[in-house]
């Protein structure tokens, strides 16, 4: 077996720090719980639109194909018209839940004390 592959986060040539950008974001971190959690093992592009109120048709769209193209979700396309696209978490996008799913909750737990510290810091 090969062993895996680490980066080193502090050198700037590094691709984790693409990653990192990649798989950091508010809508990553929401498609992945949508899918994770779907009652179905795949859902459809409109039914993720619909389950994440305030994202975009195009940021949508382009979130999903680099998550494809990161080997963490698969898409399918059925062919039908118009085609009908069909999205799931991979094995490898299954593991990015937990983590996401920790960041997730601790955001929610401590957004008030952010809120609240910003309103109390000086401005400047």
């Amino acid at each position: 077996m090969v062993p895996a592959r680490r980066g080193d986060l502090f050198d700037p040539a590094c691709p984790t720090r693409r990653l990192l950008d990649r798989v950091g974001t508010k809508w990553v971190a929401m498609i992945v719980k949508v899918l994770a959690e779907a009652g179905s093992p795949e859902l459809g592009f409109a039914e993720l639109e619909r389950r994440i109120p305030g994202i975009s048709h195009k940021m949508l769209s382009q979130t999903l194909r680099s998550l494809a193209a990161d080997g963490l979700v698969d898409r399918r396309v059925e062919p039908s018209t118009p085609p009908r696209v069909h999205y799931r978490l991979t094995d490898l996008g299954r593991s990015l839940d937990e983590p996401l799913a920790a960041l997730r909750d601790w955001a929610e737990r401590h957004m008030g004390d952010i809120d609240d510290f910003a309103q109390r810091a000086p401005s400047g």
